[in-house]
């Protein structure tokens, strides 16, 4: 009953804002919609914003949950498949997904929750990945430009998928993070390394950067 209840006025409140308006929409328009009261709404939401954002905070914690079971030996799975819960999250939503996807583009305030939201992700991923990278000096700076990389990789995907420029998103994921996840790799020291592997090295640079 209260899953319905909570979906009944997300979706009340997603009709408005498409009909009416983000701004012109009150929180009285929605529950008189929804059939419920005011006090039903603030119990599910603290304010017409956050129906915007149901799922976040759950989502967030689920994705934890998951890099929380990762090793250094399994990272790149775990960051695939945390990313893929955060995905497959938006493709189940359809087209409420891309009301919001409207929304956030029109409504400056949800622009800048959206971003902060996404500043969230980025933060968990890079506080997991520095915890798998150990006490190299570069630690700190893989784990935050991995993490970046694979946030960007992922709202790429999305972002296309919103506006409906792929038609299989999960793959154009994959291949995304195949990109993201390069920095995962060992660093070969040059110091090591004869001539020939040192050009192999810059041959593999030069491929990474032109995206070949």
């Amino acid at each position: 009953m209260v899953a319905s209840t909570r979906r009944r006025l997300v979706d009340s409140a997603m009709a408005l804002f498409a009909e009416q308006g983000f701004e012109s929409t009150s929180v009285e328009d929605v529950v008189a919609r929804a059939g419920v009261g005011r006090t039903t709404f603030f119990r599910h939401f603290p304010t017409k914003e956050d129906v915007v954002f149901p799922d976040h905070d759950a989502l967030l914690e689920k994705v934890d949950a998951r890099l929380a079971t990762g090793t250094a030996a399994t990272a790149r799975t775990a960051l695939e498949e945390a990313s893929a819960i955060v995905l497959d999250h938006y493709l189940d939503e359809g087209e409420t997904a891309r009301q919001r996807y409207r929304l956030t583009r029109a409504v400056t305030p949800l622009r800048h929750r959206e971003l902060a939201s996404v500043h969230r992700y980025e933060l968990l991923f890079s506080r997991h990945l520095r915890a798998w990278l150990g006490d190299a000096d570069d630690a700190p700076l893989r784990a935050e430009l991995t993490a970046g990389a694979v946030i960007t990789a992922h709202n790429h995907v999305l972002r296309r998928w919103l506006r409906g420029e792929v038609d299989d998103p999960q793959a154009a994921l994959a291949a995304a993070l195949d990109l993201a996840l390069a920095p995962l790799a060992p660093t070969p020291d040059p110091r090591r390394l004869g001539a020939r592997e040192v050009d192999a090295v810059l041959a593999e640079v030069r491929r990474s950067l032109l995206g070949g």
